[in-house]
């Protein structure tokens, strides 16, 4: 058995070990990450973001799991960009809920020039609030990197989405070297990586710890990593593939996430999409097993998420408590999107 040092981040992970991290007894995994979680963080402490479409559906890529792409007949009709002070508005309202990040998504396969003087106002606004700031917006050149980064941009998203060997089921419009340059291109202009993927969407339990051991061997970290559950959309392949065959079992989902707390042990771990459908006593396992960070707001770009209330009712039960804020916090404190 591989020695975990929960004080030292590791790059030297080999696949085999990941496999074998998610191979050990339940309660065992379980331990091992909450033990590495509380040498790195406060696990009473939960991150809050909220995370805001600011250019919805019409996307050219062929992303199985989503409802945005041009290819697949889901209902969803394509926006423009939306205005910065529509936006810098909506994140006042988030800051104001008690959100700590605010993240832009646009539903595009890469960014282009013409787009960077709205983007930038959106983001000195939203900087100018005081929140973290975030963006997903596709493929990005150095230099484009580099005038993000300047706007006042901290976090930029581009997830791996699953492991390579699996890729190919899931996108064919971008390859999997692409996304891993977006993010050395982040790297280089200075940007903290948010980087994860999603499980549920008919892959094996070697492609998710394929995609952890991708995440654990890159040259830093992601400072946060995003562990999202399939919502299956209707008209999306892999959506209909997953009513067809089910979803992923909850504590297979735990699994992942304990796994993902172990092999990065400084990232943030966020319970991002589909965390709706997940029962309380599910979300609570995947805290104990290192998770620390969750999308709040009620919708996540265009899947569900709790509302306000329920999660007010699980902090508190929970005895959980936004990152950052007062040992006591009152349930109506705990901040929603």
């Amino acid at each position: 058995m591989t020695q975990i040092n929960p004080a030292e981040p590791r790059h030297d992970w080999t696949l085999p070990q990941v496999e074998a991290l998610f191979d050990l007894p339940f309660m065992e995994l379980v331990f091992q990450a909450a033990t590495v979680h509380r040498a790195g963080f406060d696990p009473s402490e939960v991150q809050l973001s909220q995370l805001l479409s600011v250019k919805t559906g019409g996307c050219a890529e062929n992303c199985g799991y989503c409802s945005q792409s041009a290819h697949f007949k889901t209902g969803l009709k394509a926006e423009k960009l939306m205005d910065a002070d529509v936006v810098i508005a909506k994140a006042r309202e988030a800051r104001d809920g008690g959100a700590q990040r605010f993240c832009m998504g646009a539903a595009w396969r890469e960014l282009k020039d013409r787009d960077l003087p709205k983007l930038a106002a959106m983001i000195g606004g939203v900087k100018a609030l005081g929140l973290e700031t975030c963006a997903t917006l596709g493929m990005l050149t150095p230099e484009q990197a580099r005038q993000l980064k300047d706007a006042g941009l901290d976090y930029y998203n581009h997830n791996l989405d699953t492991g390579p060997e699996y890729y190919g089921d899931v996108v064919t419009t971008r390859t999997y070297q692409e996304r891993l340059d977006t993010l050395a291109h982040v790297r280089d202009a200075g940007m903290s990586t948010c980087c994860g993927g999603i499980v549920g969407m008919g892959e094996a339990r070697r492609d998710r710890a394929s995609l952890l051991h991708q995440l654990a061997s890159l040259p830093s970290h992601p400072d946060s990593l995003p562990v999202n559950a399939l919502v299956p959309v209707a008209g999306t392949p892999l959506g209909d593939k997953v009513k067809r065959e089910g979803e992923i079992d909850g504590l297979e989902f735990v699994r992942t996430v304990a796994v993902a707390r172990i092999v990065c042990p400084k990232s943030m771990v966020r319970l991002s999409a589909g965390r709706d459908d997940m029962s309380r006593e599910l979300q609570a396992l995947c805290f104990m097993a290192g998770a620390n960070s969750i999308f709040v707001g009620g919708k996540l770009l265009t899947t569900p998420l709790p509302g306000q209330d329920e999660d007010s009712a699980l902090f508190q039960d929970l005895d959980l408590r936004p990152m950052g804020s007062a040992k006591a916090v009152a349930p109506e404190s705990v901040a929603a999107e």
